[in-house]
C-alpha cells in the first residue's frame, strides 16, 4: 500500500504540473492578446476623431458653416474618457501576476484561485463593455475564452 500511495503522490504532482503548464501558457496567452488591445485602443480614438470630423464636414459644407475644432476636441477627449483601458489591463496584468504567484506556492490554492479568476473576469467584462471597435471586440472574447478555461482547469486544483 505504500508503494501505491506514493504512485499516487507522484501521480497527482505529475498531473499539478501540467495544469500549472496549461494555465500558465494561458496566461501568457491573454497577456499577449491585452498587448494587442493597449496597442490598438489608442488607434480607435484616432479613427473616432477622424469619423467625426469627416461628419461634421459633410454636414456643414452645405450650410457653410466653420468647424468648432475645440468642440470637436472636447467630443473626442469625451469618448477617449469613455473608452480607455489602460487601467483595466494593469489590473488584468495585475491579476495574472497573483494567479502566477500562487500556482508557484506549495499549499491548497483553489479557492484563492477562483477569486482572481473571477477578478480577471470582472476586469475583461469591463474592458469589453468599454470597446468601440469589432477587432478589440473579439480579442475580449478571445481573453474571456481564456479565462474560462482557466477556470475549468483550477477546478482540478486543491
Amino acid at each position: 500500500t505504500a508503494k501505491a500511495l506514493d504512485a499516487f503522490v507522484a501521480m497527482r504532482a505529475a498531473e499539478g504540473e501540467k495544469l500549472k503548464e496549461d494555465i500558465l501558457g494561458r496566461t501568457e496567452t491573454i497577456l499577449s492578446i491585452v498587448s494587442e488591445i493597449e496597442e490598438r485602443s489608442p488607434q480607435t480614438v484616432k479613427e473616432y476623431e477622424e469619423r467625426l470630423l469627416d461628419r461634421i464636414r459633410q454636414t456643414l459644407d452645405s450650410f457653410s458653416v466653420e468647424i468648432d475644432e475645440q468642440r470637436v476636441l472636447t467630443e473626442v477627449a469625451l469618448f477617449s474618457d469613455k473608452v480607455a483601458v489602460a487601467e483595466e489591463t494593469v489590473r488584468l496584468r495585475s491579476h495574472i501576476d497573483q494567479l502566477r504567484e500562487f500556482l508557484d506556492r506549495d499549499e491548497p490554492v483553489g479557492r484563492k484561485l477562483d477569486f482572481i479568476i473571477q477578478e480577471m473576469n470582472r476586469e475583461a467584462n469591463t474592458i469589453g463593455s468599454k470597446v468601440q471597435d469589432a477587432v478589440l471586440a473579439h480579442k475580449v472574447v478571445d481573453i474571456k475564452s481564456e479565462i474560462e478555461k482557466i477556470r475549468e482547469q483550477v477546478q482540478n486544483i486543491e
